[in-house]
Parts: structure tokens; C-alpha cells; sequence
């Protein structure tokens, strides 16, 4: 009997620094830097298991790998595979769940600091030479504000909203929750979603990313905002109408906005956040808040044991 193959499709998704743990089962284990859709079908032609970040397998695909068993999802969010298919073909789905609890709040918080503080905006005016026109010890040309007594309107209350709201209530901050977008009915604990924006003097997005959440942060959701307002989107890219939100700040609707995720990864020079860039109070990363070493080191140990969960006929993180 032939020993189950194991590919990788986008190793260069993880730093080459990170080590995985040993699958405990006698495999056969290939790795690829990257994948381009074209390659998918021929590189697991005669895979049991196959490990993805961002490789999407839709259907089409899908249906050209009877040997396919198992797809361990490298990443929380699956909205890369075909789901409906892997149910009707069998196949198994896992995800990873619970790693970056605490790198994603951090990069919240940093981000919130850095834009209230206007850290940005200062570093670039000492660049630019502000310091010696103003011939001060100091010089203010942006608004200084303070986290403490702030009210942080938390958007999706999972595992990262939750730990977002410990991290910033040890900071001094109110926090609320909001309830989802269109309900007339209110949960304990919620209060409707667009009170929440209204509240908030910062707001931060911890949803998926699907046909009720697209475009969830629009012209009108801004609108509603303080005008002093920061937006914080380590979510998902689509969750964020990229346009309007640039308009907003350009036009001082909100005061700042720290963004990881984006609509198209990775982002070129049509986006219109990557476009207007230079703006002081807009913050762009390249979607890496997840990405602590201890994150993405807990990330391959629940990699692994997925796929021996799996081995074992167990559920462990099942998607499908």
C-alpha cells in the first residue's frame, strides 16, 4: 500500500523561519512555494491530503482529483474552497481556529495608538522639516488623543472581537458590541449596529467575509461616524468599500483608519487606499496582523494535528 501524499501548495505563505512538526504517520510530504491555478490540477494529481492558504479549489478543480481525501485549510477563513462540492464529493474540510488571539488584538491596538497619536503624521513632518521652520523644543501639527475613556465599537464578536475587547477594556476603553447589520431583534449584551458606529470613537471589524457582510462599511455606515472616528479593519478586505472610505478620509468625515485587509491581495496600484497612501491619517500593512512568530508557530501545530485528527477518523476543526 502506498504511503499518502501530502502537498503543500503556497508554503511561501508561512516564513521560511517557522518549522512544522512532524505528521505522526508515514507520508510522503511536497511542498511548493506558490501555486498558480494552472499548476493545481497536475501537482495533486496523486494527493490524499492537500494543505492551502490562499490556493483557491473550486469546483471545476476539484472534480479533476478523485484521489483527494482531505483539504487542511492554512488559515481561518475557507471562503477559498468549494464547500458544497467537497460535501457532495466527501471530501474533508479543516480550518484553523484560535491561534492568533493574540497578535490580531495587538495589531488593533497598535494601530489605534499610532492613528490617534497621528504617529505617522509627526514622523513625516520631521522628515519634511517642520522641526527646524518651527524653531521649537516641539511643534504640534496634529491632533494628540488618548486611548483611556474612548469607546471601541466592536463589529463581530468571535474569538478575535472578544479578545480585542479584553485587551482594550485593560487599556481604560468602554467597549460595545454590535449587533448585525438589518436586525430589528437585539441579543443581550448588543445594541444595534448603527448606534454602534455612532458611539464609537473607534471601530473595529472582526467579521467573515460573505454575501451579508460585503461592503458592510459603506458611504452611509461612514456617514454615521464621529468625525473624529478611527476605522480599524483586520477582518476581511471586502468588508470595507475601499472608495468611499478614502473620500471620507480625505474630506475629514473620520478621523483615521488603519487597514490590513484589502479587497484584491495583494493589493496594486489601483486600489484606491494603496493610491492615496501618503494621506497622514490613513494606516496600511499588508495584511500581517495575524502574523506573529508565536501566531504562526501555534498555526502549524494545529495545522498538523488536524490532518492526524483526520488520520484518526476524528472531527477536530472540521469545516466539511
Amino acid at each position: 500500500m502506498s504511503l499518502p501524499t501530502v502537498v503543500f501548495l503556497d508554503r511561501a505563505t508561512i516564513p521560511s523561519h517557522i518549522e512544522f512538526p512532524h505528521l505522526p504517520f508515514d507520508h510522503q510530504w511536497v511542498e511548493y512555494d506558490t501555486t498558480s491555478p494552472e499548476q493545481i490540477v497536475e501537482r495533486l494529481s496523486q494527493a490524499q491530503i492537500v494543505i492551502t492558504n490562499k490556493v483557491v479549489l473550486d469546483r471545476s478543480t476539484l472534480a479533476h482529483l478523485p484521489n483527494l481525501e482531505l483539504i487542511a485549510v492554512s488559515a481561518t477563513g475557507y471562503n477559498i474552497i468549494d464547500v458544497d462540492y467537497c460535501r457532495e464529493a466527501g471530501i474533508a474540510v479543516t480550518n484553523i481556529r484560535g491561534y492568533a488571539t493574540q497578535s490580531v488584538p495587538e495589531h488593533v491596538i497598535a494601530m489605534m495608538f499610532a492613528l490617534r497619536r497621528n504617529l505617522r503624521g509627526y514622523h513625516n513632518d520631521i522628515l519634511a522639516g517642520e522641526w527646524q521652520r518651527d524653531k521649537q523644543f516641539c511643534f504640534f501639527t496634529h491632533p494628540i488623543g488618548e486611548i483611556a475613556g474612548s469607546t471601541l465599537g466592536v463589529i463581530g464578536s468571535g474569538e478575535l472581537g472578544q479578545a480585542t475587547a479584553v485587551l482594550a477594556k485593560a487599556l481604560g476603553m468602554n467597549v460595545i458590541f454590535a449587533e448585525r447589520k438589518g436586525q430589528s431583534h437585539y441579543r443581550d449584551g448588543y445594541l444595534p449596529f448603527e448606534r454602534v458606529l455612532m458611539l464609537s470613537d473607534v471601530v473595529s471589524l472582526h467579521c467573515p467575509l460573505n454575501d451579508e457582510t460585503r461592503n458592510l462599511i459603506g458611504s452611509k455606515e461612514l456617514s454615521l461616524m464621529k468625525s473624529n472616528a478611527i476605522l480599524v479593519n483586520t477582518g476581511r478586505g471586502g468588508l470595507v468599500d475601499e472608495q468611499a472610505l478614502v473620500e471620507a478620509l480625505k474630506q475629514q468625515r473620520i478621523g483615521g483608519a488603519g487597514v490590513d485587509v484589502f479587497t484584491q491581495e495583494p493589493a496594486d496600484e489601483s486600489n484606491p487606499l494603496l493610491a492615496s497612501g501618503e494621506l497622514p491619517n490613513l494606516l496600511l500593512t499588508p495584511h500581517v496582523a495575524w502574523g506573529s512568530d508565536s501566531a504562526i508557530q501555534k498555526l502549524t501545530h494545529i495545522l498538523i494535528d488536524n490532518i492526524r485528527a483526520y488520520m484518526n477518523g476524528e472531527q477536530q476543526n472540521r469545516v466539511v
